[in-house]
Protein backbone atom coordinates (compact mmCIF):
# COMPACT_ATOMS: atom_id res chain seq x y z
CA UNK A 1 0.00 0.00 0.00
CA UNK A 2 1.30 3.63 -0.92
CA UNK A 3 1.90 5.60 1.92
CA UNK A 4 1.43 9.58 0.67
CA UNK A 5 4.00 12.08 2.56
CA UNK A 6 1.42 14.58 4.09
CA UNK A 7 2.76 17.79 5.24
CA UNK A 8 0.23 20.85 5.94
CA UNK A 9 0.17 24.57 5.22
CA UNK A 10 -1.80 26.99 7.70
CA UNK A 11 -2.88 30.33 6.20
CA UNK A 12 -2.20 32.70 9.05
CA UNK A 13 -1.34 35.70 7.25
CA UNK A 14 -4.32 38.21 6.94
CA UNK A 15 -5.21 40.98 9.09
CA UNK A 16 -8.65 40.28 10.70
CA UNK A 17 -10.26 44.22 9.80
CA UNK A 18 -13.51 42.74 10.82
CA UNK A 19 -12.60 41.90 13.88
CA UNK A 20 -10.22 44.58 14.95
CA UNK A 21 -7.44 42.27 16.49
CA UNK A 22 -5.39 39.65 15.17
CA UNK A 23 -8.33 36.70 15.15
CA UNK A 24 -5.21 33.72 15.43
CA UNK A 25 -4.53 34.91 19.01
CA UNK A 26 -7.81 34.67 20.37
CA UNK A 27 -7.83 32.39 23.45
CA UNK A 28 -9.45 29.45 22.70
CA UNK A 29 -9.30 25.82 24.89
CA UNK A 30 -6.49 26.92 26.87
CA UNK A 31 -4.33 28.51 23.47
CA UNK A 32 -4.72 30.51 20.94
CA UNK A 33 -6.95 29.84 17.70
CA UNK A 34 -3.35 29.60 16.15
CA UNK A 35 -1.13 27.44 18.61
CA UNK A 36 -4.47 25.06 18.40
CA UNK A 37 -4.39 24.69 14.46
CA UNK A 38 -0.80 24.46 14.86
CA UNK A 39 -1.27 21.19 17.52
CA UNK A 40 -3.84 19.65 15.22
CA UNK A 41 -1.16 19.95 12.23
CA UNK A 42 1.40 18.02 14.50
CA UNK A 43 -0.46 15.30 14.92
CA UNK A 44 -0.38 14.46 10.77
CA UNK A 45 2.80 15.86 9.94
CA UNK A 46 6.14 17.34 11.32
CA UNK A 47 7.64 20.90 10.79
CA UNK A 48 3.99 22.14 9.65
CA UNK A 49 4.10 25.69 7.09
CA UNK A 50 3.08 28.69 8.98
CA UNK A 51 2.44 31.31 6.45
CA UNK A 52 2.32 35.03 8.09
CA UNK A 53 1.40 38.79 6.80
CA UNK A 54 0.00 40.59 9.08
CA UNK A 55 1.17 41.30 12.74
CA UNK A 56 4.39 38.69 11.83
CA UNK A 57 6.07 39.15 14.64
CA UNK A 58 3.38 39.09 16.94
CA UNK A 59 2.01 35.51 16.15
CA UNK A 60 5.67 34.22 15.79
CA UNK A 61 6.18 34.78 19.21
CA UNK A 62 3.79 32.67 20.60
CA UNK A 63 4.82 29.54 18.30
CA UNK A 64 7.65 27.04 19.62
CA UNK A 65 10.09 27.88 15.91
CA UNK A 66 11.49 24.43 16.32
CA UNK A 67 8.07 22.51 15.71
CA UNK A 68 6.56 24.78 12.93
CA UNK A 69 8.47 26.28 9.77
CA UNK A 70 7.39 30.31 9.61
CA UNK A 71 7.06 31.99 6.09
CA UNK A 72 6.15 35.25 6.06
CA UNK A 73 4.28 36.25 2.50
CA UNK A 74 5.44 39.96 1.58
CA UNK A 75 2.20 39.87 -0.36
CA UNK A 76 -0.12 39.12 1.84
CA UNK A 77 -2.19 41.87 1.62
CA UNK A 78 -3.04 40.44 -2.54
CA UNK A 79 -5.06 37.86 -0.70
CA UNK A 80 -5.24 34.32 0.20
CA UNK A 81 -4.01 33.10 -3.26
CA UNK A 82 -0.39 34.79 -2.29
CA UNK A 83 -0.66 32.79 0.95
CA UNK A 84 -1.18 29.47 -0.53
CA UNK A 85 1.88 30.46 -3.29
CA UNK A 86 4.00 30.97 -0.69
CA UNK A 87 3.69 28.29 1.88
CA UNK A 88 3.50 25.55 -1.01
CA UNK A 89 6.84 27.01 -2.57
CA UNK A 90 8.23 26.55 0.20
CA UNK A 91 7.24 22.82 0.79
CA UNK A 92 8.48 21.88 -2.33
CA UNK A 93 12.00 23.60 -1.63
CA UNK A 94 11.92 20.88 1.10
CA UNK A 95 13.39 17.24 0.47
CA UNK A 96 11.80 14.82 0.16
CA UNK A 97 8.56 17.49 -1.20
CA UNK A 98 5.45 16.45 0.04
CA UNK A 99 2.86 13.68 -2.31
CA UNK A 100 -0.29 15.85 -1.00
CA UNK A 101 -0.89 18.77 1.44
CA UNK A 102 -3.47 19.98 3.37
CA UNK A 103 -4.39 23.31 3.54
CA UNK A 104 -5.96 24.99 6.50
CA UNK A 105 -6.68 28.45 8.84
CA UNK A 106 -7.04 28.79 12.49
CA UNK A 107 -10.49 30.50 12.57
CA UNK A 108 -12.15 27.71 12.21
CA UNK A 109 -11.94 26.43 16.00
CA UNK A 110 -13.82 22.82 15.18
CA UNK A 111 -10.93 21.62 13.69
CA UNK A 112 -9.35 18.56 15.34
CA UNK A 113 -6.60 16.02 14.22
CA UNK A 114 -9.00 13.57 13.52
CA UNK A 115 -10.68 15.29 10.97
CA UNK A 116 -7.17 15.96 9.63
CA UNK A 117 -6.68 11.98 9.95
CA UNK A 118 -9.71 11.41 7.68
CA UNK A 119 -8.81 13.70 5.14
CA UNK A 120 -5.93 11.55 4.64
CA UNK A 121 -7.48 8.40 4.92
CA UNK A 122 -10.44 9.49 3.18
CA UNK A 123 -7.33 9.97 0.08
CA UNK A 124 -5.74 6.60 0.82
CA UNK A 125 -9.14 4.66 0.64
CA UNK A 126 -10.49 6.81 -2.58
CA UNK A 127 -7.12 7.54 -4.38
CA UNK A 128 -8.99 10.95 -5.45
CA UNK A 129 -6.86 14.01 -5.49
CA UNK A 130 -8.74 16.31 -4.01
CA UNK A 131 -9.95 15.31 -0.17
CA UNK A 132 -12.52 18.55 0.61
CA UNK A 133 -14.02 19.22 4.48
CA UNK A 134 -18.34 19.10 3.60
CA UNK A 135 -20.65 21.63 5.51
CA UNK A 136 -23.30 24.59 4.51
CA UNK A 137 -23.99 22.77 1.52
CA UNK A 138 -20.54 23.31 0.11
CA UNK A 139 -16.94 21.61 -0.25
CA UNK A 140 -14.20 23.69 1.17
CA UNK A 141 -11.26 23.73 3.78
CA UNK A 142 -9.67 21.78 6.10
CA UNK A 143 -8.91 19.94 2.10
CA UNK A 144 -6.02 18.07 0.77
CA UNK A 145 -4.61 18.23 -2.82
CA UNK A 146 -2.52 15.95 -4.28
CA UNK A 147 0.76 16.99 -6.34
CA UNK A 148 -0.37 17.10 -9.66
CA UNK A 149 -2.63 19.85 -8.54
CA UNK A 150 0.28 21.81 -7.02
CA UNK A 151 1.10 23.35 -10.69
CA UNK A 152 -2.80 24.65 -10.65
CA UNK A 153 -2.27 26.29 -7.00
CA UNK A 154 0.73 28.06 -7.85
CA UNK A 155 -1.18 29.68 -10.73
CA UNK A 156 -3.72 30.53 -8.05
CA UNK A 157 -4.29 34.92 -8.03
CA UNK A 158 -5.79 37.45 -6.01
CA UNK A 159 -8.44 36.47 -3.15
CA UNK A 160 -9.10 32.92 -4.65
CA UNK A 161 -8.44 30.08 -2.32
CA UNK A 162 -7.97 26.69 -2.88
CA UNK A 163 -11.81 26.58 -2.82
CA UNK A 164 -11.77 26.95 -6.94
CA UNK A 165 -9.93 24.07 -7.66
CA UNK A 166 -12.87 21.93 -5.80
CA UNK A 167 -15.31 23.68 -8.05
CA UNK A 168 -13.18 22.95 -11.05
CA UNK A 169 -12.27 18.96 -10.43
CA UNK A 170 -15.90 18.56 -8.97
CA UNK A 171 -15.37 14.82 -10.29
CA UNK A 172 -12.20 14.15 -8.85
CA UNK A 173 -13.09 15.37 -5.32
CA UNK A 174 -13.69 13.27 -2.55
CA UNK A 175 -15.50 14.63 0.68
CA UNK A 176 -15.95 14.25 4.61
CA UNK A 177 -18.44 15.76 6.73
CA UNK A 178 -17.30 18.56 9.01
CA UNK A 179 -20.80 20.10 9.55
CA UNK A 180 -19.25 22.72 12.26
CA UNK A 181 -16.23 23.78 9.37
CA UNK A 182 -19.28 26.28 8.68
CA UNK A 183 -18.70 28.38 11.64
CA UNK A 184 -15.80 30.58 11.42
CA UNK A 185 -14.45 33.89 13.51
CA UNK A 186 -14.36 36.88 11.56
CA UNK A 187 -15.92 39.60 14.54
CA UNK A 188 -16.13 39.82 17.61
CA UNK A 189 -20.17 38.57 18.07
CA UNK A 190 -19.10 35.48 16.47
CA UNK A 191 -16.19 34.94 18.57
CA UNK A 192 -18.28 36.12 21.53
CA UNK A 193 -20.93 32.83 20.21
CA UNK A 194 -18.37 30.62 19.93
CA UNK A 195 -17.01 31.07 24.02
CA UNK A 196 -21.05 31.49 25.26
CA UNK A 197 -21.61 27.90 23.25
CA UNK A 198 -18.74 25.97 24.67
CA UNK A 199 -17.83 28.09 27.93
CA UNK A 200 -14.64 28.10 26.85
CA UNK A 201 -12.10 30.21 25.84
Amino acid sequence: MTIYHTDIIILAAGASTRLGRPKQLLPWQGKTLLQHAVQCALTITTQPVVVMGSNADQLAAGLNHSQVQIVFNPEWEQGIASSIRYGLQALLNRTPAPDQVIFMVCDQPFVTAGLLLELVNERQNTRKPIVASAYGGTLGIPALFEKSLFPQLLDLQGDTGARKLIQQHTDEVAAVPFPKGEFDIDTVVEYEELVNSTGKS
